[in-house]
């Protein structure tokens, strides 16, 4: 756990006890802060009181013996609507900062690379945490991955956090300065909470905040936005700056190219893997994420031998193309992180011939944008409350389905399909394009009951 010493004694405010909330509570009175605990939820106070906190009403409590106010950045504090504890905060002049906003006051002798992006966030994030790991440098993940940035390990000089940042923390966050900086990609996502495009785009650019040379800034240019802060930056010249693209070649950056990752950072454009040696980085959009943390290593100063071996021991990120099995050809893969249809594309653009498990609870753009792959798929089979409407869309595309109704049946079916036509390269891909809450807890408890029925399959592997 981190250490807020400076907060000893300290009256300080917690608002919204999730995961992060509640570690970021146990951090403070463990470092002998007066912690005030709120949340909306009343179940969420309850717990709280439970494990022996003071539950104080920020909405009507006094809050001038505070001086700071550790938000969850899931809570809106300006736009559509700023909470009203975040109003009375700013009225009483308090500042309102997240957990990771801490975490860099603490460890202020440690480094840090921060990823952002719309999409390909955690799979990066991860990636360069393998590769740090696998190269013997003490390193500490965490952020929007999932694992509370004051659960992890002091790690003072010589140490690096590797944080995935969403916009929300962004904003949050005032005191670190990124030693390497990346930003993958910026489309329209969030846009109520930041008040529009302009103030998505503002918090993003974020992660490039007070950064000098020989701070390192990658870029990934594939998209107008972030092409356009490439070339601000680059104009600028107050750091290095990389770009990275999948699409094809980038003077002085990392990028994908006719199967290879090139990297041209010094010049050389020096081929330094074929892309295919990734089992766990299939399909263009993890090219971009493989340049990014190639990109993003190399600046942390890790030779690039030891991050491409790395790379190809890389186990990827569980229900996102995670690989369960190959049997007899076949492979098995988990893509329960798929609960739309966009997301479901980047699949579907990976692999062919394809036996696609899809269904659940559908989004309001169903399978939209998604004719164009339906050449791939070999067989669909349906599962959950969206079979009706999709076998109808399917159905309309001349694609073969079969009506599963539950998970298992699906898989049974589909695994019996591609086994006995024994098409080459074959795939029987889990990516649902839909919620899971019609028949699972959540698109993890999904992905681990695919895992489950293909690894009671017979067959070789």
């Amino acid at each position: 756990m981190i250490n807020l010493f400076y907060m000893d004694g300290l009256p300080v405010a917690v608002m919204g006890l999730g995961k992060s909330g509640m570690a970021t509570a146990d951090a403070l009175a463990k470092a002998g802060a007066e912690v005030w605990v709120w949340d909306d939820s009343q179940a969420k106070r309850d717990e709280a009181e439970a494990a022996g906190y003071r539950v104080v009403d920020l909405g009507t409590a006094d809050l001038s013996e505070l001086t700071t106010v550790v938000w969850s950045p899931g809570i809106p504090h300006t736009f559509p609507k700023p909470h009203p504890v975040a109003e009375r905060a700013r009225a009483a002049n308090l500042e309102i900062v997240c957990d990771i906003e801490l975490l860099a006051r603490s460890e202020r002798d440690a480094a840090y690379v921060g990823i952002t992006g719309t999409n390909g966030k955690s799979t990066t994030t991860s990636l360069i945490g393998h590769v740090m790991t696998e190269a013997r440098r003490r390193v500490a993940v965490g952020g929007n991955l999932g694992t509370p940035v004051l659960t992890l390990e002091p790690l003072g000089v010589g140490g690096t956090y590797v944080l995935e940042m969403s916009s929300y923390q962004l904003e949050l966050t005032l005191s670190i300065t990124f030693d390497v900086a990346v930003l993958l990609n910026v489309t329209p996502d969030h846009l109520d909470r930041h008040g529009g495009m302009d103030g998505y785009v503002a918090a993003k650019k974020l992660i490039f905040h007070r950064q000098t040379k020989p701070r390192t800034a990658v870029i990934g240019v594939d998209d107008a936005i972030c092409r356009k802060i490439f070339e601000d930056l680059k104009a600028v010249g107050d750091q290095h700056v990389w770009p990275i693209s999948a699409q094809g070649r980038v003077p002085g950056g990392v990028y994908a190219e006719a199967g290879w990752l090139i990297d041209d950072t010094g010049g050389e454009a020096e081929r330094v893997a074929e892309l295919a040696s990734f089992p766990t980085l299939l399909g263009k959009h993890n090219w971009q994420n493989a340049a990014a943390a190639f990109a993003a290593c190399k600046a942390a100063g890790v030779p690039a031998p030891a991050i491409v071996a790395a790379m190809k021991t890389f186990p990827g990120l569980a229900h996102r193309q995670q690989l369960i099995r190959t049997i007899d050809g076949v492979r098995f893969v988990n893509d329960s992180k798929a609960t739309n249809a966009d997301a479901a594309e980047k699949a579907l653009a990976t692999f062919d011939p394809i036996y696609w498990i899809l269904g659940g609870q559908a989004k309001s753009t169903g399978l939209s944008g998604l004719d164009g792959y339906m050449g791939r798929v070999r067989h669909a089979f349906l599962i959950g409350e969206a079979s009706e409407t999709f076998a109808a869309w399917l159905a309309e595309r001349n694609v073969p389905h079969t009506r599963c109704g539950t998970l298992d049946v699906a898989v049974q079916k589909a695994a019996g399909l591609a086994l006995a036509e024994k098409q080459a390269n074959a795939c029987v891909l889990l990516s649902p394009a839909c919620a899971s809450w019609d028949q699972f807890t959540s698109f993890e408890a999904r992905g681990d009951a695919f895992a489950k029925y293909v690894n009671d399959l017979g067959g070789a592997a």
